[in-house]
């Protein structure tokens, strides 16, 4: 009994070799595709992840930021009660304002300062 001839006799070994080559860069061009649609499947549910914990995340800290405020306003208050005596009500009144607007000044400075220094480093125009 004769064997089968591998390669039919109308096909020769270098148009064998070129259709194996289009095969394979169709199978490489076919993986990407479902690489990049697996990518972009698992970046959404990642987004969709985040958003999702991003709500309670922000009821968070917008219920710190209004309890921050109102402790501020008990400190004000009990300082404007603590040295009511020492002071007179007026007094205690321009001390406590005039911390307020010192501590106010201070931070508005410092911020300005951080936002020039990036600046300058985000246009390339930083000398240090």
């Amino acid at each position: 009994m004769r064997k089968p001839d591998p390669l039919p006799q109308s096909q020769s070994p270098a148009e064998d070799s070129d259709q194996t080559l289009f095969g394979s860069i169709g199978n490489l061009i076919e993986d990407g595709h479902t690489l990049l649609e697996t990518e972009l499947d698992y970046q959404r549910k990642r987004l969709n992840y985040g958003l999702a914990r991003s709500k309670g995340i922000i009821g968070l800290v917008l219920l710190g930021l209004a309890l921050l405020f109102f402790a501020l306003m008990a400190l004000i208050v009990g300082l404007l009660l603590a040295l009511a005596p020492l002071l007179t009500a007026w007094g205690a009144l321009a001390a406590v304002f005039g911390g307020i607007v010192v501590a106010a000044g201070s931070s508005f400075a410092v911020a300005a300062i951080k936002f020039r220094k990036t600046k300058a480093v985000i246009l390339g125009t930083d000398k240090s």
